[in-house]
Order: C-alpha cells, then structure tokens, then sequence
C-alpha cells in the first residue's frame, strides 16, 4: 500500500485541503504536504490524529476496497517460479 496515495485520496474524499486537514489535525501542513508527496515517512501517532481528524479509524485507513485487485495484479506480476514459492509458503501456514 502506497501510504501517501492513500492519505491523500482519502483527504480529498473528506473534502479536506491539506491545510485544513493538518489544522484540524494539529499535525504541520508542512510535514503532511512531505508525506504526501512522499518525501517524508509519518509515524503511528501523526496517521492517528489525521484518521480522528478526517473521522476514520487506523483500520479504516488501511482498509482499502480494491486492495484484492492490487493482491491479484501484483500476483500475475511474478513469475512461474515466484508463484510457485509464494503459493508453497501461503500453503505452509
């Protein structure tokens, strides 16, 4: 999961700027504009009060709808040998 896309597509489905967000998040529009673009990594705590701020939880934030479509590319993307392994150690558990 790419942290930054995801922060932002779900800062603009709040229909935040990021300006607003950190305010109301109390968190630096300066560091959020740097996660954002990927510059800067964000810590549990920060994540946190952005979640409270746009009235998400953790888990909603890493809840992705289409992350078994992501699963299923990024699976096709290996190779036989790749999908061999990855299915004897998925079986293995």
């Amino acid at each position: 999961m790419d942290i930054s896309k995801r922060l932002i597509a779900l800062r603009e489905r709040c229909g935040f700027t990021q300006n607003g967000l950190a305010e109301r998040a109390g968190v630096s529009q300066t560091h959020l504009r740097r996660v954002e673009l990927g510059q800067a990594d964000i810590t549990v705590g920060h994540l946190q009060l952005l979640c409270d701020a746009m009235g998400l939880s953790i888990q909603d934030f890493f809840n992705e709808e289409s992350s078994s479509d992501e699963t299923v590319a990024a699976f096709s993307r290996l190779s036989p040998k790749q999908k061999t392994l990855l299915l004897t150690f998925l079986e293995s558990l």
